[in-house]
């Protein structure tokens, strides 16, 4: 599913607009994504990402990049063969839509806030 819009605390995404954090992939969303820690991402919160098994994870990680994605979260991921892209939401809702484009098994993983 291609992301339609993002702004600060608003992604559309197959018409229909969300206002918290979500995941999402070319055939699933789990809207309502909240992590442990707030604004940390540890192995806890992507363990139904991680059973997708996708090539890529873009973490969105706030307008202001505020969300931290965990050094063990990186590795584990990587260790899986699985590469890892973080960046502000924006930035990451692009190239999320880029790689979905062509045919990448991708998940995007945001923070829709801070």
């Amino acid at each position: 599913m291609l992301v339609e819009e993002y702004s600060f605390g608003r992604i559309v995404i197959n018409g229909k607009t969300y206002n918290r954090d979500v995941i999402v992939s070319r055939d699933w969303i789990k809207p309502n994504w909240w992590r442990k820690e707030g604004h940390s991402v540890c192995l806890e919160d992507i363990r139904e990402i991680m059973d997708r098994n996708p090539e890529v994870v873009v973490f969105g990680t706030g307008a202001y990049g505020v969300m931290k994605v965990r050094e063990e979260v990186v590795e584990e991921l990587k260790r899986r063969g699985i590469e890892v892209i973080c960046e502000p939401t924006s930035k990451a809702v692009e190239i999320y839509n880029e790689l979905l484009r062509k045919g990448k098994n991708v998940v995007l993983a945001v923070h829709l806030t801070c």
